[in-house]
């Protein structure tokens, strides 16, 4: 049976049934007869090659309007003159429904051809159209490589007649008069528009008018009046009219007003949420429902949807949903038994023309009955040669005048039963005066064909099976009992076995006509000189059109060699054509191939030429002649062989010599033997390859070129700069290039030449890779030039010179400390972090350096110093309070000294303020004040923070921040409450780690009345731990991080366990488990589908424990390696801090809680 549905659901679904189906629905009622294929907006045809597409329309279908209920119809037109065999034509509503499947009561494709005119005409008739046949329709014809399409729009209008009321006694009878929507509860449908059929008129009362004025004692006595037999389909349709629908807030979309299923069916009931989130709860007849077996729950995004399986008459009630405080209700009608018949059909014998009366009863007046011939249901429509009466329980079909093709069984079928019985026509014997004769015609002659019967009755003229219609040049008489066929010129087609048929016999005149005609071949397709080119390799299929009666004998040849039906190069012979078929073309195939026709008739022959073309050969591998930074220069020689055709150009290709992958270079075909690749990797190793490029197609590639590494020199070396110099030996210095490349740097090259001379004199016979190199062995007081290289595998860099010419003598350079600015003031740090600080100076020769702090020797165990020929470095790994103090330094360089002084500072948070007081305690105000903490942290006092509890909650609350001076008034209290305050002394590192509370309280006290305080027994919090949120099972994407959540609570706190497979997880990086304010929390990294399986959250303290799991389904293939990101120490002690932070937040709320 099929599922009950909501009647819009029917009328808007996307894939409907074909118009002849009809979907039983609501109790067996008709409501499949809605043809509905979509509206859609008009869609472009698919799109086709342009080579393929061709204009095969003489005449397009063209966009119509037509009313409800009307007929229409759609004519397209393909000439057939350069058409060998008949087109494939589609018709198609929107853009994919094909409506070859959809054929029937309302939908009828039928084609003709007409041999005169040669033109195939193609109609798509509309029967009884209705609102949704609307929309944008399209016509394909295809004819092996040829195609043409054409879309147009149908508009499907109202009809003019006003849509009759709505009848509320017709709407809530449980049976009908026959009607299509007869028996049907679709209460929905009252709300709309609906075709409803003609009913005898009856005396006009607003039914719902005497509803709502009477009394309810008196609505059966009303339904019973007006044969309204649903009484509380009806109440529960007038109590919705009553009242006031309001917009719901919580349901994006409700349940329909009523739904109506068979008894032993399934229905659906299906609401969606604007929230889905909010909890949902089912109720019938108020009465929560549990799934189970017969209840069913579904989500589906936002949609919560309950089936209700088996459903029988106790299901017969009114349900609704909740979500928060809003509710949507709906009703639910289980149908009746079903309908039987109570007297059956019987045979009945008749003659042709008498009128014929078939009759049945069944159990229930105006019961929804249909009547079957051979299994064909019949319609009660005026144009029908059946129609259909209905008294009360007896049902009968009527046929005014019966015809020889009324013979049949005839059934009647009900919802809980049937009948069948057998309707015999018979007719008078017919006699043939003057048979048929056979005849054979020559090619144009006249075709005469002459029968005569006893019988002044009508009949057709068939050929070889198929009915033949009068035209302009078939010309059919008859006259009295004499019946001629004629046609003027005989053609081929006219071959065939004729037969004459009377209307209403069971009697046939056959006859044979033969039509002799030459064989003929049509090489109207192929191009000059009868040349058809294939491709080496493919299969060649070349067929040609052969016309002759009777058949010809064919007959192909190449040369002295006869071609057999077998083998690679064979022939096929069918009856309008011959095949010449190469199943793998090779180029010895080309020449001229000869074929033969031979009848009795004639002879006739033809040669055709084949020609077999290829791709060229690969071209020799290619030569890279130039290589530059990220560039290089390739040639190559042109392939020896074309292939038959033309060179068009070349394809290069370039890939990395250790991988795989080859990249197209070009696009557009290189007309020239040469090319410049650009936009390589500097220092990379690449592979080039060419192909060759002809009409046919791509050769294979050529071996690839040697591998070559696009490399470039750097630029020069920078800050070239004295170091030292003594009498014999000049040190220089400098900074590597700014730019190196992908070469590398090998080294570097120092070259001098004396001051008036151009003569460069290596200084380095090898290369040096250090950026400081030493001269030696210059003639004192002598002054030289200097300039350095930079050297890699593409060569040497351009040289970078000393500005000036540089005297080789030792030079004096008295000490002098460079201090940083920083350092010139206090220098400042918390304890634990690390001071690690530079001072640069400048002394030569061979300057000392000595450090002290406060006046005395610096101990190496604590403080590390750190001395080189131009800075020194004081190390301090974790720095502590007792580090602070002044640092001399010293610098001396033989009788010369140079000194500085560095203050460094280490501070820490400050201890709690001393003694706090609550010094007056007036109105809602207290007094307070304080001493300074005896430990400041090295550092000055900047402010206080003053907070309040109440004594009840001891909740601590900020009052006042950054608080400068020593004592205080806190204001607004509330009254009646008695508060214990604390405070918190803060410096430059934030508020000390303690605070100093007060050791009374205040009490804020009402004038006049003295508050007496209840006393309460202390609460037992304790509680084992209870899951108030379960996990879920999940899906996750490999690569991609996911969650588990679950909510717990407990006291004391339970401890939490997290468990993959019943093993606990522990000390895996992968994992990271959080709770928070009883919210739990595991995080899978980048998870991969070995990470799947069940998890289990487990929770336990003293008084018992708890466990959930879920079960988790890693989706995707391959794994990603597990990387963890590189994270600075100050972002460390940050994350570990926020940890600490929300690791207090958590346990001081559970012990508020």
């Amino acid at each position: 049976m099929p599922e009950p549905t909501k009647k819009d659901e029917t009328e808007n679904e996307s894939a409907p049934p074909p118009p002849e189906q009809k979907t039983l629905q609501d109790g067996g009622t008709e409501k499949g007869k809605v043809w509905s294929i979509g509206e859609g907006a008009p869609e472009e045809t698919e799109k086709r090659d342009d080579s393929q597409r061709s204009t095969l329309f003489i005449e397009k279908p063209q966009s119509g309007s037509v009313s409800v209920g009307g007929n229409i119809t759609f004519i397209a037109k393909v000439e057939a003159k350069d058409l060998l065999r008949k087109p494939n034509v589609k018709w198609f509503k929107g853009k994919w429904m094909d409506l070859a499947s959809k054929a029937g009561k309302h939908l009828q494709l039928k084609e003709s051809f007409e041999r005169h005119s040669k033109i195939h005409t193609f109609e798509m008739h509309i029967i009884q159209a209705k609102e949704n046949y609307a929309g944008n329709y399209r016509c394909e014809v295809s004819y092996k490589d040829k195609f043409d399409s054409c879309s147009f729009d149908l508009e499907v209008t109202e009809s003019s007649q006003a849509a009759p009321s709505i009848d509320i006694r017709s709407a809530f009878k449980r049976s009908g008069d026959g009607q299509d929507d007869a028996g049907e509860l679709d209460f929905s449908g009252l709300l709309k528009r609906r075709e409803i059929k003609q009913q005898e008129e009856e005396p006009e009362v607003d039914v719902w008018e005497l509803l709502k004025n009477a009394n309810p004692s008196e609505y059966e006595k009303i339904a019973f009046q007006y044969g309204i037999t649903d009484l509380r389909g009806m109440l529960k349709r007038l109590k919705r009219m009553r009242r006031e629908v309001k917009k719901s807030a919580a349901f994006a979309k409700g349940l329909d007003p009523a739904y109506q299923v068979d008894k032993g069916g399934k229905v659906r009931f299906m609401v969606e949420l604007a929230d889905p989130t909010v909890e949902l709860k089912w109720y019938k007849n108020g009465q929560e429902i549990r799934p189970s077996a017969k209840y069913i729950f579904e989500h589906k995004g936002n949609q919560r949807i309950l089936f209700i399986n088996n459903c029988t008459m106790t299901d017969d009630a009114r349900y609704y949903v909740t979500a928060g405080d809003e509710k949507c209700s709906t009703e639910l009608f289980v149908r009746d038994p079903p309908i039987l018949v109570t007297k059956a059909l019987e045979d009945t014998s008749t003659y042709v023309g008498e009128r014929v009366e078939l009759s049945c009863e069944v159990s229930e007046d105006d019961a929804n009955v249909k009547w079957f011939k051979n299994g064909v249901e019949l319609t009660n429509e005026p144009k029908s040669r059946y129609r259909i009466k209905v008294e009360g329980k007896k049902h009968t079909l009527i046929i005014e005048e019966a015809a020889k093709n009324d013979n049949a069984t005839y059934s009647v079928m009900t919802t809980g039963g049937q009948s069948e019985a057998k309707l015999s026509v018979d007719l008078r014997p017919l006699k043939i005066s003057l048979a048929l004769e056979d005849q054979t015609v020559r090619l144009g002659q006249e075709i005469h064909l002459k029968c005569e019967i006893s019988e002044n009755v009508e009949g057709k003229w068939y050929k070889n099976g198929q009915q033949i219609e009068a035209s302009d040049r078939v010309k059919l008489y008859h006259k009295g009992r004499i019946h001629r066929f004629v046609i003027a010129s005989a053609a081929v087609d006219d071959e065939g076995e004729y037969m004459f048929v009377p209307d209403a016999y069971n009697i046939n005149i056959p006859c044979k006509v033969h039509v002799v005609d030459p064989p003929k071949l049509h090489l109207d397709g192929l191009g000059e000189d009868n040349t058809v080119t294939v491709v080496a390799g493919s299969k060649l299929r070349l067929e040609i059109p052969i016309t002759g009666e009777p058949t010809p004998k064919v007959m192909w040849s190449k040369g002295d060699k006869w071609i057999t039906d077998s083998g690679r190069i064979r022939a096929e012979t069918y009856p309008d054509s011959s095949c010449l078929v190469i199943d793998t073309a090779e180029r010895e195939d080309s020449g001229p191939f000869r074929i033969t026709l031979k009848n009795e008739a004639g002879e006739d022959t033809a040669l055709i030429n084949i020609k077999v073309v290829d791709v060229p050969d690969p071209p020799q591998a290619p030569n890279v002649t130039e290589v530059g930074e990220d560039w290089c220069v390739m040639t190559w020689e042109p392939p020896a062989n074309d292939g038959g055709s033309p060179i068009l150009g070349y394809f290069i290709e370039r890939k990395k010599k250790q991988s795989s992958r080859w990249m197209r270079l070009n696009f557009e075909l290189c007309k020239e033997t040469t090319f410049e690749p650009k936009k390589m990797i500097e220092g990379v190793a690449y592979e080039v390859r060419v192909f060759a490029v002809n009409a046919i197609g791509i050769s294979k590639p050529s071996m690839p070129s040697k591998s070559f590494v696009p490399l470039a020199v750097t630029s020069p070396p920078t800050l070239l700069a004295v170091d030292s110099v003594t009498d014999t030996t000049v040190t220089m210095k400098w900074r590597p290039p700014d730019h190196i490349g992908a070469a590398g740097l090998d080294g570097y090259v120092v070259e001098y030449c004396f001051e008036g001379t151009d003569e460069w004199i290596v200084a380095n016979p090898e290369l040096t890779d250090k950026t400081k190199f030493t001269i030696t062995g210059l003639p004192t007081n002598s002054k030289i030039l200097v300039r350095v290289k930079a050297v890699n595998a593409a060569g040497e860099s351009e040289p970078r010179y000393h500005p000036q010419p540089i005297l080789v003598k030792e030079v004096i350079e008295p000490p002098k400390i460079r201090l940083p600015r920083h350092l010139k003031q206090t220098y400042t740090r918390r304890v634990g972090e690390t001071v690690n600080l530079v001072i640069p100076f400048q002394g030569r020769p061979r300057a000392k350096v000595s450090w002290q702090k406060n006046g005395s020797p610096i101990d190496k165990n604590q403080i590390n110093i750190r001395n080189t020929e131009n800075d020194t470095i004081i190390f301090i790994r974790k720095a502590e309070r007792n580090h602070s103090g002044e640092y001399d330094m010293k610098v001396e360089v033989e009788n010369l000294v140079d000194k500085a002084t560095i203050d460094i500072q280490i501070v820490d948070r400050p201890g709690p303020p001393e003694i706090v007081t609550i010094d007056d305690v007036w109105g809602e105000n207290v007094n307070l004040s304080w001493k300074p903490p005896k430990d400041d942290g090295n550092a000055a006092i900047t402010g206080y923070t003053i907070q309040k509890a109440d004594k009840k909650s001891m909740e601590w609350f900020t009052v006042i921040e950054h608080y400068h001076r020593t004592s205080a008034t806190i204001n607004e209290l509330v009254i009646g409450n008695e508060y214990y305050f604390r405070i918190f002394a803060e410096n430059m590192c934030g508020l000390s780690e303690d605070a100093t509370m007060t050791k009374e309280s205040a009490l804020i006290a009402k004038d006049g009345k003295i508050y007496k305080y209840p006393v309460y027994d202390d609460f037992d919090f304790s509680e084992r731990p209870l899951f108030t949120q379960p996990l879920v099972n999940t899906f996750a994407v490999a690569g991609y991080n996911t969650t588990l959540n679950c909510s717990v609570r407990g006291n004391p706190k339970p401890k939490i366990t997290w468990l993959k497979n019943k093993v606990v997880i522990m000390n895996d990086p992968r994992y990271r488990m959080f709770s928070n304010q009883g919210v739990c929390t595991l995080e899978i990294r980048k998870p991969s589908p070995y990470d799947g399986g069940t998890y289990s959250c487990r929770a336990v303290n003293e008084l018992g424990e708890a466990e959930v799991e879920c079960k988790l389904e890693v989706k995707g293939k391959g794994f990603k390696s597990l990387q963890m990101p590189c994270v600075s120490e100050h972002h460390l002690h940050q994350s570990q801090k926020y940890a600490r932070e929300m690791q207090k937040g958590v346990q001081t709320t559970s012990l508020t809680l």
